[in-house]
């Protein structure tokens, strides 16, 4: 028995272009689940990868800086055919210091990391609950959902934030028989992290702190995502995975 076989079902996953998105998208095909990819650009990598997988793949290019139209979204996807799991995962993030920080990039922030994961789940669980699909829904969380960091007053607000809506989404909707968790990744070698890694004293300062020794990967989310997503997990929800390599244990 495959304890992680996704075939059959289809997988709405933001962000999915590059990075951790892309790479949660590659997990979920190789279980056998079809990809929708939600981003603000086309995802012909994506596309392309996906497809190698032997699974179907459709884009949706939508800017997540505006949520207002993400009902619309959804209503479109799910006229010939079911939307079972569901991945938040686009985010951004904006460096500056508390004192200089702009009304523009908190809003910016919020509305991408926050506002759009609860609106465009508000949608699929409409969806799938009127369907009466056990679906599964995964939020990118960030060690920032449990610490401060520091210059990214949007970004830690934003991340703390999705780990109450898990946790408040999980309560409400268990009785349905749709999971939320979420995934809480350390620091990843990706576009967010660029700006870290480009910086000497920084980029050495995290990496001395990790009790794995390395920047974690895309691939090391697979896993995560796989048991959240899967039909044996129904008894898992509500819950925050860090995968970090060890830093919240230092």
């Amino acid at each position: 028995m495959n304890l992680f076989d996704l075939s059959g079902k289809r997988a709405l996953v933001t962000g999915a272009r590059t990075g951790l998105g892309q790479g949660l998208a590659l997990a979920l095909a190789g279980a056998g689940a079809d990809i929708i990819a939600l981003g603000s650009r086309p995802m012909p990598d994506t596309r392309q990868k996906v497809e190698a997988l032997g699974r179907r793949f459709e884009e949706v290019v939508y800017d997540l800086a505006d949520p207002s139209g993400l009902s619309a979204v959804v209503e479109g996807l799910t006229q010939d055919g079911n939307i079972d799991i569901l991945v938040n995962n686009a985010g951004q993030i904006r460096r500056a210091d508390f004192t200089d920080f702009s009304e523009k990039d908190w809003d910016d922030i919020m509305n991408i990391n926050l506002k759009s994961t609860f609106m465009l789940s508000q949608a699929v669980v409409r969806h799938m609950r009127d369907k009466g699909l056990a679906g599964r829904i995964v939020n990118i969380a960030s060690l920032l959902s449990f610490q401060g960091g520091i210059r990214v007053a949007s970004y830690t607000s934003s991340k703390h934030a999705v780990a109450g809506l898990t946790k408040l989404m999980a309560n409400e909707l268990a009785p349905n028989g749709i999971t939320v968790n979420a995934i809480a990744p350390g620091y990843m070698d990706t576009d967010n992290t660029e700006a870290l890694r480009n910086d000497a004293n920084r980029s050495r300062s995290i990496f001395e702190r990790i009790p794995a020794g390395r920047w974690g990967e895309p691939s090391d989310l697979d896993t995560a995502v796989l048991f959240f997503c899967a039909p044996a997990s129904g008894y898992v929800t509500g819950q925050v995975l860090a995968v970090d390599g060890g830093w919240l244990a230092r």
